[in-house]
């Protein structure tokens, strides 16, 4: 007969094992595999703390910037700026202006030269 030592360690039995149900393994292999796929796509799964009232507004936050389109972009420099606490600053309008999608586009704006109507007061 053999008699197995255990050594009782910071509230656990050293050289016990419980073996996992066989359905684990799987599981976890799928979830490495999903977060495998994610950190290629360069996105990264975390935990925030907030208020519940504020779940949605999170969430919906946290998608918008995970698209990376323009928007996201516009979205990213404008919370940035919120956070940093510094508003457009000087220059705002211009640059707005130089992000247009008519930049370049050689368009003339003309102002007709009309009289307007006769109002009878």
């Amino acid at each position: 007969m053999q008699v197995l030592a255990f050594e009782r360690v910071a509230g656990y039995i050293t050289g016990y094992h419980v073996e996992a149900p066989v359905g684990d393994s799987a599981q976890k292999r799928a979830l490495q595999n999903y977060r495998t796929r994610l950190s290629e796509r360069g996105m990264a799964r975390f935990e925030v703390l907030g208020l519940g009232t504020d779940r949605e507004l999170i969430r919906t936050l946290a998608r918008r910037l995970a698209d990376d389109s323009p928007d996201a972009k516009n979205l990213r420099a404008s919370m940035h700026r919120t956070i940093a606490g510094k508003g457009q600053g000087k220059g705002g309008i211009l640059q707005a202006l130089r992000r247009s999608p008519l930049v370049g586009a050689d368009v003339e704006f003309t102002r007709s030269d009309e009289n307007g109507r006769k109002v009878g007061l």
